[in-house]
């Protein structure tokens, strides 16, 4: 296991509109609050999802062209090719209540609005990058400025 610590820093909050695209948003609220690492939750509306299940290396796609309600939406964010990169997984149900879900993909696009919640980790470089063997782009931690004695 590798593992940093922070504080936490600020708290951001946000409302996502009605047709802009889940992950998109919260890349933008993420880039414009510039949060590098933290976390993330997300309540609201879909009028569509696109989730993913992760096989042999790949993520296999569960699409869903209907109206659905996030009955959760967890996620951290980090540095990806120099960028924001938000990964979170989503929990949604029909209007019978039957509920899906699995990773978050380009394509869940907000329906009627979403409310966001982000939290900085404070002094924490985190990046992702690409494991040849599962073929995903994980983790990768710095020292947080606490452990490496800068401050802030």
């Amino acid at each position: 296991m590798k593992h940093a610590e922070s504080r936490i820093g600020k708290a951001v909050f946000a409302r996502l509109l009605k047709g802009e695209d889940l992950l998109e948003a919260v890349t933008q609220a993420a880039t414009e609050s510039k949060i590098h690492a933290g976390f993330f939750f997300l309540i609201g509306t879909l009028k569509s999802a696109k989730l993913g299940f992760y096989q042999d290396g790949k993520y296999l796609p569960i699409e869903m062209q209907q109206d659905l309600e996030i009955v959760s939406c967890l996620g951290n964010i980090s540095i990806k090719e120099g960028k924001a990169f938000p990964h979170a997984h989503l929990a949604v149900s029909d209007e019978a209540g039957r509920v899906s879900g699995g990773h978050a993909m380009p394509g869940c696009i907000i329906g009627a609005t979403a409310e966001l919640v982000m939290v900085e980790a404070q002094g924490l470089k985190m990046t992702r990058q690409l494991d040849k063997t599962t073929n995903l782009s994980l983790l990768a931690f710095f020292e947080s400025a606490k452990k490496s004695g800068k401050r802030r």
